[in-house]
């Protein structure tokens, strides 16, 4: 089971392409179960409610939707902390424990005053917010990756939703609860993260008895920026499965990238084949061709793709 880091929206980070392809690698020869939290992307919005055991509860209800009552958990960013009070509490149920850039104390995260600032930029401006943490979370991503993860970012929860998730990150503070933890566990953190220092990991670690710690080189926080190969080669190690076989990158033709762009306009079939002086039956096909090359479901999945991909 994989725990959403901080902000999620499943349709959304499936056409973010860098992202699929990372849980593609990572669910190579095994089942990769993810959710949206409540209040962020598909999910409804957040009920009035103690947010550490709605967590639980979610982890608890995802699971019994899926019938497994032992699993091998992922935890990535503001996950780690949810994951080791989840596998502390309950150790039955975790096989394994991955666990990538995460903390035990949110006062470790940096000092009081820049913590408050940025909470108050992302509550009275979302979207200068957004583009703040991303150049955080992705500082070697190149300039289309952090326009469209900072538009990801909006289109995933509101800027309350957003401020109370950080907050919440900034108050936790699971160190007894790592202590419990059972479960063979990896801890994986890069070595120059910016939103959250590496020796955080170390701490997460040496918390946890007979914990792996594994430092990978790299800046970027998210784990599908910087060098994921890397990330997910040790996330699947963690997990006893061997390195992800290379994968091929699907390339869409420039007459299926103008299909692409007419769908995310709204357009039908009937409508883009008059704009682009083509048959019905051709715009269709074309659609079609671009849902398959891309392994989407759907025309809302071209058009989410598209737009987060093509980011001004």
């Amino acid at each position: 089971m994989w725990l959403p880091g901080w902000v999620s929206h499943l349709e959304l980070g499936w056409a973010f392409t860098q992202e699929r392809r990372f849980y593609e690698a990572i669910a190579v020869e095994r089942t990769l179960i993810r959710y949206d939290r409540p209040g962020c992307g598909l999910s409804d919005p957040c009920p009035s409610a103690d947010p550490i055991a709605l967590e639980m509860e979610v982890i608890s209800a995802v699971a019994a939707a899926v019938g497994a009552e032992s699993f091998d958990l992922i935890a990535t960013s503001l996950s780690v902390p949810f994951a080791l009070i989840w596998a502390g509490a309950r150790p039955e149920t975790v096989r394994r424990l991955v666990l990538y850039g995460g903390w035990l104390r949110g006062d470790n995260l940096g000092p009081r005053g820049v913590r408050e600032h940025i909470l108050g930029l992302v509550e009275q401006h979302w979207g200068l917010g957004s583009d703040v943490l991303t150049d955080i979370f992705a500082p070697d991503a190149d300039a289309g990756f952090r326009a469209a993860f900072a538009l990801y970012q909006r289109r995933s929860c509101d800027a309350a939703t957003a401020r109370r998730l950080l907050a919440l990150g900034y108050d936790l503070d699971v160190t007894a609860d790592a202590a419990k933890v059972v479960a063979p566990t990896t801890v994986i953190h890069r070595e120059d993260d910016r939103a959250v220092p590496v020796a955080e990991g170390r701490q997460v670690a040496a918390a946890i008895q007979s914990a792996a710690f594994v430092q990978l080189p790299g800046r970027s926080h998210i784990p599908f920026a910087g060098d994921s190969h890397a990330l997910i080669d040790s996330m699947r190690s963690g997990m006893g499965l061997p390195r992800s076989p290379a994968r091929f990158r699907p390339t869409l033709t420039r007459r299926q990238l103008e299909v692409a762009a007419l769908v995310a306009e709204g357009m039908s079939n009937r409508q883009i084949a008059e704009r682009l002086v083509i048959t019905e039956r051709s715009a269709e096909t074309h659609v079609e061709r671009i849902r398959y090359r891309l392994g989407f479901r759907n025309r809302a999945q071209i058009a989410a793709w598209y737009v987060t991909s093509h980011a001004e």
